[in-house]
C-alpha cells in the first residue's frame, strides 16, 4: 500500500487532499457521490476513470457497488455469425492473460467508488461500520492525514479482520487446536490439499540424526507448524515479507510452538543444511498486481527456480527436498512439465517419490469458470527431491 500517494478533490469549493490508501494508482479525477446518483451514471463514469468520492449513506454505496457488479456481469451483446463462422479456438494461454485483462478492468472499475476515512480510520458517513480495528490491523497506526480508499478494498480489510479473528481450521495440524489465523496480506490455507500432503508424506530418515527442517516462503507458518506437530525437533521458517513473518509468529504463538520453530526474514534460504527443505512456492508465472497475489503469482518462476538451483547446497547427507507445485500451469500453457524437469536435472536433483492429490476447492467443479477446463484437470503434487 502506497500511504503516501495523494490524493485530491474540490469540496464546497475547496481544494482538498487525502491519504490515497489502496495498492493500485489512483483516479486522476475525482468527483462527489451520494444517495441521488443513479446506478447507471455511477457504473458510466467508473468506466471512464472516474473516482466517486461517496458522501451519503454508508449502506447505500453497498447496494450501489452491488449495482455496478451486476452490470459489469451482464452479458455482452453478441455479433450474429453466419452459419459457417465460428469462434476462432482460443490457446490455454491466451484465455488466461484475457482473463486476468478482464479481471484487471473489472477491479479498475470496481474500486472507482471511494470511501474517506479519518485520520483515526473512522468513517464520518450514516450507518458506517466502526472499522478501525480491521486498518489498524492492516495498516498499522494512522499518519495523522485523513485517508481515501475504494468500498471494495475496504471491504476486503474487514473480511480479512474475520479471517484473523476467527481462523481457518486446517485438520492436518492434528492435537487440541488446528486452527490458523491469516493476517491481511497473507494468503490464507484455505487451499487445503497441500497441507495434507505435507501431513502424509514420509519423514526423510536424516530427521533422525539431523532433526532440523527449513520452512521456504512460510506465509502463515502453517507448514512449519505441520513439521513441528510431526515431530521435527527444530524448523527454520523463512520470508522476506514482514506481514508474513508477524502472522507466523502470531500462529506459532497460539499453537505454543515458537519453542520449536525459527523465524528469519531472509531471501529463500536460511544459513546451514537441513535434512527436509519444503518450499511452496506461487504456482503460476505471471506478474503479481497486489500483495496477497504475490503468492500465487511470480513473474518468470524465479521463486521456484532459486529453489531448485540452491537446494543442493542446502541438504543435509540423506535429506530431501519438498516442493509443492500444482500442475495449474501446464494446463494453462504457461510452462511445460519439461520446462520443470529440466530445472531439476539442471540444479543436480534426482525425483524421489511424488504425492499426488486433486484439487478441492470449489473453482475446480464451477463449469461457469473461464478457467475451469485447466482448473479441473488441476494436480497438485509433492515433488520429493534429493541430491
Amino acid at each position: 500500500m502506497n500511504q503516501t500517494t495523494p490524493l485530491n478533490w474540490e469540496e464546497n469549493g475547496k481544494q482538498r487532499t487525502a491519504s490515497w490508501r489502496a495498492e493500485h494508482t489512483p483516479p486522476k479525477r475525482v468527483v462527489l457521490a451520494d444517495d441521488t446518483l443513479a446506478a447507471d451514471t455511477a457504473y458510466r463514469l467508473a468506466c471512464e476513470g472516474t473516482g466517486l468520492l461517496w458522501k451519503g449513506d454508508f449502506q447505500n454505496a453497498r447496494l450501489l457497488l452491488q449495482a455496478m457488479v451486476r452490470r459489469l456481469d451482464k452479458p455482452a451483446k453478441r455479433k450474429t455469425r453466419g452459419k459457417n463462422q465460428a469462434d476462432a479456438p482460443v490457446d490455454p494461454a491466451t484465455g488466461f492473460h484475457a482473463h486476468r485483462l478482464a479481471q484487471s478492468q473489472r477491479s479498475r472499475v470496481l474500486n472507482s467508488l471511494l470511501i474517506e476515512l479519518k485520520d483515526d480510520y473512522s468513517i464520518a458517513l450514516r450507518r458506517a461500520p466502526d472499522v478501525k480495528q480491521a486498518c489498524n490491523e492492516a495498516w498499522g497506526r494512522g499518519d495523522g492525514q485523513n485517508g481515501v480508499v475504494p468500498l471494495r478494498v475496504l471491504q476486503g480489510l474487514i473480511g480479512a479482520h474475520e479471517w484473523r479473528k476467527n481462523g481457518v481450521e486446517v485438520a492436518a495440524l492434528g492435537g487440541t487446536d488446528q486452527r490458523i489465523h491469516p493476517h491481511y496480506g497473507v494468503f490464507s490455507p484455505v487451499r487445503g490439499e497441500y497441507v495434507d500432503l505435507v501431513a502424509k508424506a514420509p519423514l526423510p530418515a536424516a530427521l533422525q540424526s539431523t532433526s532440523l527442517a527449513f520452512d521456504i516462503g512460510t506465509g502463515t507458518g502453517v507448514l512449519s507448524a505441520v513439521l513441528a506437530r510431526r515431530g521435527v525437533e527444530r524448523v527454520v521458517a523463512t520470508d522476506m515479507s514482514d506481514r508474513a513473518l508477524s502472522c507466523a509468529k502470531d500462529n506459532l504463538q497460539r499453537l505454543e510452538l515458537t519453542g520449536q520453530v525459527e523465524l528469519l526474514k531472509t531471501d529463500v534460504f536460511p544459513p546451514g543444511q537441513a535434512a527436509l527443505v519444503v518450499c511452496n512456492p506461487p504456482w503460476l508465472p505471471a506478474r503479481p498486481t497486489s500483495l496477497l497475489e504475490q503468492a500465487v503469482y511470480d513473474e518468470g518462476s524465479q521463486m521456484l527456480k532459486g529453489f531448485l538451483a540452491g537446494l543442493d547446497s542446502h541438504l543435509c547427507p540423506g535429506g530431501e527436498g519438498w516442493l509443492i507445485l500444482s500442475d495449474l500451469a501446464e494446463h494453462l500453457g504457461l510452462r511445460t512439465r519439461a520446462e520443470l524437469q529440466g530445472w531439476i536435472d539442471e540444479a543436480g536433483l534426482k525425483v524421489l517419490g511424488r504425492l499426488d492429490t486433486q484439487p478441492r476447492h470449489p473453482k475446480a467443479q464451477d463449469a461457469t469458470d473461464p478457467l475451469h477446463a485447466a482448473r479441473s484437470a488441476e494436480v497438485t503434487s509433492l515433488w520429493r527431491l534429493g541430491v
